[in-house]
């Protein structure tokens, strides 16, 4: 039986797909549930999109796990999980990953362009604007936080420092796999591991790289690196794979 219960809001700002919450916003405003425990890392699993601007509810289990749902519908899972650790595989300048921002085949013809996170139609201070590029072998993208996502200490949120692992990974995937052009990829789990957040303004990089497919099932990992090379917050993505119509139409 549920222990507690909290009701959750997420701001139209942080759209990702049509209709629905960028997909690494959602997971960490869910691992923000944890907060009484604050595990080395959460993992949220999503099963079906985050509602946009209305409310929503998660109920405490008594072994510490949450449970979102939207009505009777099942939203999501968060728990507990080990911390995220790995080698970032390609040391990427600042310079280098502007060179490649914006040269991922993705945005030859881009599947989410209102996405908080990756959209192009996104004015700067609106989304976070990280256009992902190929570099040496991974996927990396320049990011320099807005005074917009940040909180009274100036240090990006939680919730932002888990949409900028997001979309890189995505799009790394996508990469790899080679989707046909009626394929699109949608987030369905992601553990992360947040050490630190950066603060408005600091010149920052993701950088993200496939790590194995198993049917509709891709496998990713992200990096947010600071400025002084510090990983401030890495992350093991599990994306799906779905008909780009399906994802496009929806409301």
């Amino acid at each position: 039986m549920p222990t507690s219960t909290r009701e959750l809001l997420i701001e139209e700002r942080f759209c990702g797909p049509p209709g629905a919450v960028n997909g690494g916003v959602a997971c960490g405003s869910l691992a923000a549930l944890l907060d009484e425990t604050v595990p080395p890392a959460a993992e949220v699993t999503l099963r079906r999109p985050v509602p946009l601007g209305r409310p929503f509810a998660a109920h405490r289990n008594g072994d510490g796990t949450w449970v979102v749902e939207d009505g009777d519908a099942l939203v999501g899972e968060v728990r507990p999980a080990p911390r995220v650790e790995f080698a970032v595989p390609v040391e990427v300048t600042f310079e280098q990953a502007q060179a490649a921002a914006s040269r991922a085949r993705y945005y030859d013809d881009p599947v989410f362009p209102g996405c908080f996170g990756c959209g192009t139609a996104r004015p700067p201070g609106d989304g976070l604007r990280i256009f992902p590029g190929p570099v040496g072998g991974v996927l990396a993208a320049p990011w320099t936080p807005d005074p917009s996502v940040t909180d009274a200490d100036g240090s990006v949120r939680p919730e932002v420092v888990w949409a900028s692992l997001d979309c890189p990974s995505g799009i790394a995937v996508g990469e790899a796999g080679e989707l046909p052009p009626d394929t699109a990829v949608v987030l369905g789990r992601m553990t992360a591991t947040v050490a630190a957040r950066p603060q408005a303004g600091d010149r920052c990089r993701l950088v993200a790289w496939a790590a194995g497919r198993d049917g509709r099932k891709l496998y990713a990992r992200s990096a947010l690196l600071g400025p002084g090379d510090a990983v401030l917050a890495a992350a093991g993505s599990v994306w799906l794979t779905v008909p780009r119509q399906a994802v496009e139409s929806a409301s």
